[in-house]
């Protein structure tokens, strides 16, 4: 079916369509709805995409790169261990995160925690489990992390998360380099004109015995569209490096650019593709470290969405299915006529996908189930919960005999779906279904209402 789905969904002649080669209806009867539906080789394809794209581009410029798979986009054991499988290591936002990929036998050393607020059980966690990098992201978590190495009797690998000022990627939530925002420590120097927060850092942990620094981390948003902005702040990063290095004599081994690259969500949307991307950065990036005169630093990127949201749809069940009258209106606010929007209800919305009301983010839908020749007309697809904000799809054209009982998917839902799923309504949260060589399984089962029920002590 092309973009946004996966590359294992297709359309069969019958209309009905099929998942790696598994018919919705059968993922249905199997499993219910709504469900979170993985296709396990896209996942595997686009793992192994950014992988191969970023060491063959920085391989050019005499580079070496590491790739992360970012795991607050969702995390699974199963998931952990495919990146794993596919060379790449694995990146924690929470001690819960962090327990998952252990769980999954990802190495220690291949794990790195991240977090504005870590806990001290959280840091102590990480440093038992012998993580590859702590990224450290305030002063006062340099003497934390620290104090608590030397608790444990040993020396803490960190990196220091920067904010480069760049500003990238949709919605200012998920715009996370700019100044006014609780990560990381910035580049700027402040109307004092003094050393800046993330030199302050850095010079911070050189100064500490029970730290390792191992180098410089950045982010600057995410669905970023426009790689120009991982170009701009790798030119910050690598001057901070240069600067550090001028005033400590240490020169860092490794630059961190982050992730947040681009996906599909609508038919028409382009993609940021790995190929491309991965030559601008490493050429804009050797570019830059000439210019300063210092070697390359080894690099590492975070894909998380980039890998897992393409792969993934949401299976709904259609119910009630209304038609509103809406007034049209022009500037100045003058009713212009009314048209028609069918409203049409499945039986989840956000707490299986908050993201349309927290963001306002758009997606794609599909009858899935059935062929129809009936006219498109103009439709929104809506949850079940107690808010009229319960949007799953803002406009879509669906076919005017949809009705309850049809089989209706989101597309592109693989990425915080799941990992931001609440109990809202007390709904419970769907299953993550995944999906290959004609088979499904269970990767994590659907939550009952004795789920709900016992965690309540009464």
């Amino acid at each position: 079916m092309g973009a946004p789905w996966s590359s294992g969904v297709r359309r069969r002649p019958d209309g009905e369509v099929e998942v790696a080669g598994v018919p919705v209806s059968a993922l249905a009867a199997e499993h219910g709805t709504p469900a979170y539906v993985l296709d396990e080789a896209d996942f595997r394809a686009r793992a192994r995409a950014y992988r191969t794209a970023f060491e063959a581009a920085f391989d050019q410029v005499g580079a070496g790169v590491d790739v992360y798979y970012a795991g607050k986009a969702l995390l699974t054991v199963a998931v952990a261990r495919w990146a794993t499988q596919e060379g790449l290591r694995v990146d924690t936002a929470s001690g819960g995160e962090l327990a998952t990929a252990l769980r999954a036998g990802v190495p220690g050393t291949a794990i790195g925690l991240h977090g504005n607020n870590k806990s001290d059980a959280e840091i102590l966690a990480a440093l038992d489990a012998g993580v590859g990098r702590l990224i450290v992201d305030s002063l006062v978590e340099i003497d934390r992390v620290a104090d608590l190495a030397a608790s444990r009797g040993v020396v803490a690998p960190v990196m220091v998360r920067v904010t480069t000022g760049v500003h990238a990627g949709g919605h200012e939530y998920i715009s996370t380099a700019h100044e006014d925002q609780k990560f990381g420590l910035s580049v700027s120097a402040g109307p004092d004109g003094g050393t800046s927060p993330a030199l302050a850092a850095l010079v911070a942990v050189v100064a500490r015995p029970e730290l390792e620094l191992l180098g410089i981390h950045s982010h600057i948003g995410s669905q970023i569209l426009d790689p120009s902005g991982f170009e701009a702040a790798a030119r910050v990063v690598l001057q901070l490096r240069a600067d550090l290095a001028q005033r400590t004599g240490v020169l860092v081994d490794e630059v961190d650019l982050g992730g947040g690259y681009g996906i599909a969500y609508l038919p028409a949307d382009e993609a940021l593709e790995p190929g491309p991307v991965a030559r601008d950065v490493a050429e804009a990036v050797a570019a830059v470290a000439g210019e300063l005169g210092t070697p390359l630093p080894r690099f590492s990127i975070e894909p998380g969405r980039a890998v897992v949201g393409p792969a993934g749809l949401t299976l709904y069940t259609v119910g009630t299915v209304k038609p509103v009258t809406v007034s049209a209106s022009v500037d100045g606010g003058a009713t212009a006529g009314t048209f028609t929007r069918l409203y049409v209800s499945v039986d989840g919305g956000m707490s299986d996908n908050i993201r349309p009301a927290l963001y306002g983010a758009h997606y794609h839908a599909e009858v899935v189930g059935r062929l129809s020749d009936a006219a498109p007309v103009l439709a929104r697809v809506v949850g079940k919960h107690c808010e009229s904000g319960d949007i799953v799809v803002h406009e879509v054209m669906l076919p005017g005999d949809v009705r309850a009982g049809d089989l209706l998917a989101v597309a592109a839902t693989g990425a915080y779906g799941r990992s931001m799923a609440s109990n809202y309504n007390a709904l419970t949260r769907p299953p993550v279904v995944a999906v290959a060589d004609g088979a499904s399984r269970v990767l994590v089962r659907r939550e009952t209402v004795e789920d709900l029920l016992a965690l309540d002590q009464g």
